[in-house]
């Protein structure tokens, strides 16, 4: 398949600009991929779908107020975004100014300084100068909200653009699937019998990069760090031998449990991924998935193209655009697999 059959045709008011007044509010897309049924549900309506037994895959990544707004020596201005933390005092980030920096040089950034280390790629290595970096992000740092939610962050936007089991700093783009649990929804999962899971992907700023070339055979995708422990393994472990299902929230749980189970087998990992799912692609670990909907020409659509099938999935977007969906990181939802569609 090439790159062009991804495309949709979007309205540019379907994407959605803050989050609902309360999460759990947002609407529920089901999508029986075998069948290409499609129910029009609200996301209240998850338990219905779900039994107990059933795995509920979280990622647990925390976004960290990534976007710095600072000055060069030079006097030009300059837009830091935290792609990864290397350590206490440094970092891999994208430096957008009208000249390219050099290493050596100082960004300033309210009372501190980063100091250009060197280039890797499109990545600048910066250490700041004096304290630690989570806190100087806390304090001068921005929520890093995507490229098409066209406003600039608010207060609000440090909570609403964070799980609410958020638990591991690292991330610079939320797992959106997950914005739309409160507790109250993990609570009647858990009271139903639902068990849960966490991996951890650190989503990186890669996740909002278009993919250049129409042959999906020459796109590389971008290195994110994963971590799925033995706990998790164990659980998904259980739930087959229980008879349950295996859902993964989002598209990175999905990348976390893939990586993981790379040769066949869902094991304890630790490393990066670059993993790049497409139709085609034979899926190892999970039944169901939960995601919002994804870009067009993205390669989170095709993941969910290669989960679903092709046809199944645009035609369901198709719906979902005719049905008034709200898109990304802050719409709506899509509940997707064998046999949940009735």
């Amino acid at each position: 398949m090439r790159l062009s059959d991804f495309h949709y045709e979007l309205p540019a008011d379907r994407i959605a600009q803050y989050p609902p007044a309360r999460r759990g509010d947002s609407r529920l897309l089901v999508l029986d991929g075998p069948t290409g049924r499609t129910e029009d549900r609200h996301f209240q309506d998850l338990p219905d779908y779900l039994r107990p037994g059933d795995l509920l895959v979280f990622n647990d990544t925390r976004v960290i107020p990534a976007r710095l707004h600072g000055v060069k020596d030079s006097g030009g201005r300059a837009e830091v975004l935290i792609e990864r933390l290397l350590g206490p005092t440094r970092a891999l980030a994208q430096v957008r100014a009208s000249k390219p920096t050099r290493p050596g040089r100082q960004i300033r950034v309210g009372e501190g300084s980063l100091r250009v280390i060197d280039r890797q790629g499109a990545l600048y290595e910066l250490e700041l100068e004096a304290g630690d970096l989570p806190s100087f992000l806390d304090r001068h740092g921005h929520v890093p909200l995507p490229p098409y939610i066209l406003r600039t962050d608010e207060p609000a936007d440090r909570e609403r653009y964070q799980t609410v089991y958020a638990a591991r700093p690292g991330a610079v783009a939320a797992p959106t699937a997950g914005l739309h649990f409160d507790q109250a929804m993990l609570d009647r999962l858990a009271a139903q019998g639902v068990r849960f899971g966490r991996v951890t992907l650190h989503v990186g700023a890669g996740t909002f990069q278009p993919v250049r070339s129409d042959r999906l055979d020459e796109h590389v995708m971008h290195a994110e760090q994963v971590e799925v422990g033995e706990e998790v393994c164990a659980l998904a472990a259980d739930t087959r031998r229980g008879g349950g299902r295996i859902v993964a929230v989002g598209t990175t749980a999905v990348r976390s449990l893939e990586t993981a189970a790379a040769d066949g087998a869902l094991r304890p990992y630790r490393g990066d991924t670059r993993l790049f799912i497409r139709p085609g692609y034979r899926f190892r670990s999970l039944d169901l998935l939960l995601t919002n909907f994804h870009l067009p020409e993205s390669t989170l659509l095709m993941l969910v193209c290669a989960f679903a099938g092709f046809e199944p999935v645009m035609a369901a977007y198709r719906h979902a655009i005719h049905a008034g969906y709200r898109f990304f990181s802050y719409g709506d939802a899509m509940l997707i697999g064998p046999g949940v569609a009735r």
